[in-house]
């Protein structure tokens, strides 16, 4: 191995020596509490390490890196002290997740650290919303993100480099290749020569480093770093390495030939650094001794901080109160003036208004910008807010709301529309394991809303017409909220901004333009966890939402003599029990109405608290109706039988004849 020192200074060269060595004395003495059964699990990345430190001592210290589990020497080369890395890895309080997550499955602000999820790919995306906040902000700053070569077969890495690319994103996409995906070789990956080449494809500047010459992965980054901030761009680097040890410690090696084992065994980053230094009388025995014997004190001293702190003690409120960031609801008075308006009016003046307020809020989605969306809910806005604030996107709804929970980390708001609320299928993955997740897992809230065009009833068939609702109320972390009316829709979308955690906002696209109601000019908030009583009666208790609360309203019309109670929901999560409790101990019957299908909806998840809390008030079975057990079909003809409207009056004029 060659190294070219480039002029650097001689602190500059014992750091990166130094840098490497500490992760690697951590990882050896790790591999013996792993064998002790002090830890439980380990993904090494001995071999690896010039890369991290390279990548890390180049970057400055406020700007982001999003590392893998392989990646040790960012942790430490950021100066995070050890003992709280030891307590992460045996699920203790001074970690950074509480016990909650293990590994390096972790973020810190502190230190400007954000680390992955097993999904590997979603991260990819996360960086390219920090990159994008920092373009915004004017702050000429570089965001580094790592994946392997692996990742790179994910869809997630696609779409984050097409994004980045398209937007001219200052994210340095770092790529380790080290040969395997677990047991996988790379020529069962991908088909290419270098996966550097893909570059070509994404308009993106490309390189290719040895990452196991630590001088040639500090000065070439801290090169193209320069570049980045003067130029901004998204740069891919593919780092030639290899994977010294299992994938993680249980699976061993036995696939990999000895031969290749031995060839990447004699380019050890580490050791021939450290020959390196010595041979250019840099570094002497004596000095080497007392760096190797500072680390191991270092380590041994944190170690026993860590072993000595006591298990986490489980606490009932504390891990409930974790699974959101807290939020105090505000109030904001309504003005009396107010003025006729559609379903779709409502939302697209409370977008504008929200716009107006909040000047780090940015709009995301496809064709949102000068086409005002497929709804023309944002029409004009292009105009009002700028090209920056209100983005088109390409087709990839994983890196879009990957990028949103990017830019609430780098402490912005974001609406991602959803072209239809069918499409969110194509980012399940980063909106129920990271926005969900990421709050309860390291403190780092998800300030996002995700706009759901959603619903039947207007003949466009099974993949533009459900009502989805039911993927997500299942999901602790997320926030669902589901207007029927334009009053409702208008003030509920204010609070979902306001919001620091993630919401699912549902729109039903039937409403949009059929639904008329006298809204407030101004700008003005509703709670969430507060259903609407749109009629009181003592014989039943009807609970729906979204458009399911029109047919509800549509069937007492023509059956006045029905005295009920119809409560619309309006928030699916928070739920309002109180009330629905309240209502079916008065009525003593309730009946539960839903577009979804019935299998799995929140219609069964009421039921159930309502036989649970209510039981010896009932007089009759709580009674579910809903939309048939199949995908949404096209006809008007096979949509009618479909929805549950067809068979709402039947069922509840049957409950009340019980």
């Amino acid at each position: 191995m060659t190294f070219n020192t480039a002029d650097l200074k001689q602190d500059i060269l014992l750091a990166l020596y130094k840098n490497m060595l500490r992760p690697r004395m951590i990882e050896e003495k790790m591999l013996i509490l792993l064998r002790q059964g002090k830890i439980s699990k380990w993904f090494s990345g001995i071999g690896q390490e010039a890369i991290s430190v390279g990548v890390t001592m180049a970057l400055n210290k406020v700007e982001y890196i999003l590392p893998m589990h392989r990646n040790l020497g960012v942790f430490t080369t950021r100066e995070i002290p050890l003992y709280r890395l030891f307590s992460q890895w045996q699920g203790k309080a001074s970690g950074f997740t509480k016990g909650r997550d293990r590994s390096f499955h972790f973020g810190t602000q502190d230190y400007k650290i954000v680390g992955m999820i097993s999904h590997l790919g979603p991260q990819l995306g996360v960086a390219d919303g920090i990159a994008l906040a920092s373009k915004l902000n004017n702050k000429n700053q570089v965001t580094a993100v790592f994946t392997g070569e692996g990742g790179t077969s994910e869809g997630d890495f696609h779409e984050a480099l097409n994004v980045a690319s398209v937007w001219q994103l200052p994210v340095l996409f770092c790529v380790e290749n080290n040969g395997y995906g677990l047991s996988t070789p790379t020529n069962e990956q991908y088909n290419c020569e270098n996966i550097a080449d893909r570059g070509l494809g994404y308009g993106m500047e490309s390189h290719i480093i040895d990452g196991n010459n630590v001088i040639e992965v500090y000065t070439k980054i801290n090169e193209i770093a320069k570049s980045i901030r003067n130029n901004p761009r998204p740069v891919l680097i593919e780092f030639k390495t290899f994977r010294i040890r299992g994938h993680e410690e249980a699976s061993g090696t036995k696939y990999v030939p000895q031969d290749l084992m031995d060839y990447w065994g004699a380019k050890d980053p580490v050791i021939n650094f450290e020959s390196f230094l010595r041979d250019e009388n840099l570094l002497t025995e004596i000095e080497n001794t007392h760096i190797k014997e500072s680390i191991i004190n270092e380590i041994n001293e944190h170690l026993e901080v860590a072993f000595s702190e006591e298990k986490i003690i489980p606490d009932l409120s504390i891990e409930l109160g974790d699974v959101f960031q807290s939020f105090e609801y505000q109030y904001i008075e309504i003005n009396k003036e107010s003025k006729n308006i559609r379903f779709v009016d409502a939302i697209s003046e409370g977008l504008k208004q929200n716009m107006e307020r909040h000047s780090n809020l940015v709009i995301m989605g496809q064709d949102v910008a000068e086409y005002g969306g497929v709804f023309k809910i944002t029409d004009g806005f292009i105009n009002l807010f700028g090209k920056d604030r209100v983005r088109n996107t390409p087709i990839c709804e994983s890196a879009i709301v990957e990028t949103a929970m990017g830019l609430s980390i780098a402490g912005m708001k974001s609406i991602v529309e959803m072209q239809f609320a069918d499409f969110v299928s194509s980012g399940f993955n980063p909106v129920v394991n990271y926005l969900a997740k990421s709050y309860y897992r390291w403190n780092q809230n998800a300030d996002v809303v995700i706009r759901m065009p959603c619903g039947g009833g207007v003949a466009a068939g099974p993949f533009h017409s459900q009502t989805n609702e039911a993927w997500f109320t299942k999901t602790p972390g997320l926030k669902v909220v589901y207007p029927a009316f334009p009053y409702d829709a208008k003030g509920l979308l204010a609070t979902a901004i306001n919001d620091p955690n993630p919401v699912l906002y549902f729109e039903h696209k039937a409403l949009y333009r059929s639904i008329r109601q006298d809204v407030p000019i101004d700008y003005y908030t509703l709670p969430f966890g507060k259903a609407s009583r749109l009629s009181e009666g003592d014989s039943i208790t009807i609970i729906s939402y979204g458009a399911a609360v029109h047919w509800v309203l549509e069937t007492l019309e023509i059956n006045p003599s029905i005295s009920a109670d119809v409560l619309d929901l309006r928030t699916l999560h928070p739920l309002d029990v109180e009330t629905i409790y309240k209502s079916v101990k008065k009525t003593g019957k309730a009946i539960i109405l839903q577009e979804d299908s019935l299998f799995g909806g929140i219609a069964s998840d009421i039921s159930a608290l309502i036989m649970e809390h209510c039981f010896q008030f009932l007089d009759a079975p709580v009674k579910r109706v809903a939309s048939l057990d199949t995908p949404i079909p096209f006809s008007s003809q096979l949509e009618h039988q479909y929805l549950a409207k067809s068979r709402f009056e039947s069922e509840l004029k049957k409950l009340l004849n019980y």
